[in-house]
């Protein structure tokens, strides 16, 4: 979902969707969908419906959004075979992609006529400044364009029209720095009360644990915070709905847009919006646990949903500062930090003493141990230490575990 400085949002918004598709639930708890089968969610009660009939249909669209969650990898996999099979129903396509502003299309464009290498492709592309995951889960969709000659759309915009809109509104927005981009059509009432859950945990996180206000919905921060997000569903529909209404007739491409799963939700994001364009054949299809309870399963979530079957992974390594303490008289100080360690990474030095972990008091090596090694993969950790005369606050931030 995300130009760089859009990624605290996006996080938010990706963490929203997860929370929404993936509640915790009793092992007991009755399960909508098989694995390896696609299951119509498109009204109650759900039915499993027959794969060639379901991509059959799909490829008969005008345009098909295929939803993810960015850093789960079999949600890619699944994109490379719907890809595939709706590639060979109708092998006229065009894929979008929302990893990508529109400014880097010519990059695209040059990597499907083969004329860049894998590593050409991801600097040209700016791929480290314009997505924070790991380009190997994307590949196969870029190798699987390039290979069979499909155009490749970048659908996202640049980072600081995005930024411009949420700190100052639409209207505020010179026509020239809008990148082409029309005033999106105005959400509908549940998509702004699921995007003030997100701009709720976005003014959380921006805090840092600052005071702040408690956030209102007529606050002008989330009206300009709607406009955002909305403006960016809209350059993405119009960029999908450009493509698609180009060519007439028999010869008019199935256009496949590859996006985060909180853009094709309900229909609030891009769905909507395409349809304000008049695109009105649209499918929406997501990949889900089969494992989901049924209560979290509601209609019109997306047309269609792939059960992915579970699979076994390793159990993690516990997560670990790097560093040795030193334990004397109640005081716990670092006297060694490791090249390269996330305590080298959040700003520990040798020397430091340990004041708070988490809030709590340090008195022992061993409870500081304990906090880190009991932290969630993808959380923060606030410490607070003595430097010299000096104490000051930090934050371990613990990577997400891919």
């Amino acid at each position: 979902m995300q130009p760089k400085n859009l990624r605290t949002a996006a996080a938010a918004l990706a963490c929203l969707a997860a929370l929404a598709l993936h509640s915790a639930h009793a092992a007991s708890a009755p399960s909508c969908l098989i694995p390896s089968a696609w299951t119509a969610l498109d009204r109650a009660p759900f039915r499993t419906v027959p794969e060639n009939e379901l991509l059959t249909d799909m490829a008969r669209r005008e345009v098909v959004l295929l939803g993810e969650h960015h850093d789960d990898d079999d949600h890619h996999r699944w994109q490379l075979q719907t890809l595939a099979a709706l590639h060979l129903l109708r092998p006229n396509m065009a894929i979008g992609f929302e990893m990508f502003p529109r400014r880097v299309q010519t990059v695209l464009d040059r990597w499907v006529a083969g004329d860049l290498t894998v590593k050409q492709f991801l600097e040209q592309a700016e791929w480290n400044k314009v997505w924070n995951t790991p380009p190997e889960l994307y590949l196969p969709l870029f190798e699987f364009a390039r290979i069979n000659r499909i155009p490749m759309m970048a659908l996202n915009v640049d980072s600081s029209l995005n930024k411009a809109v949420r700190e100052k509104g639409w209207d505020s927005v010179p026509e020239v720095q809008r990148e082409g981009v029309g005033r999106a059509a105005p959400p509908s009432d549940a998509y702004r009360d699921f995007l003030f859950d997100v701009y709720r945990m976005h003014a959380m996180h921006a805090a840092k644990g600052a005071k702040s206000e408690k956030a209102s919905k007529s606050d002008s921060a989330f009206r300009n915070f709607v406009e955002s997000q909305t403006t960016w569903d809209r350059a993405m529909a119009e960029a999908l709905a450009r493509r698609a209404n180009a060519v007439q007739g028999s010869d008019k491409p199935l256009v496949v847009g590859i996006m985060g799963s909180g853009h094709i939700r309900f229909n609030y994001g891009v769905p909507f919006q395409l349809r304000d364009l008049g695109i009105k054949n649209v499918g929406t299809m997501m990949a889900l646990s089969p494992e989901m309870d049924c209560k979290e399963i509601r209609p019109g979530m997306v047309n269609v949903a792939f059960g992915l079957p579970p699979q076994a992974e390793p159990a993690p390594e516990p997560p670990r500062l790097g560093v040795r303490l030193e334990e004397n008289e109640g005081a716990v100080r670092i006297i060694d930090v490791g090249a390269g360690s996330l305590a080298e990474k959040s700003g520990l030095k040798n020397g430091d003493r340990l004041l708070e972990v988490g809030g709590t008091a340090v008195t022992a090596s061993g409870a500081v141990v304990a906090a880190v090694r009991g932290q969630p993969a993808g959380t923060w950790l606030p410490m607070r230490i003595k430097r010299g005369d000096e104490t000051l606050d930090l934050v371990i931030k613990f990577p997400v575990r891919r």
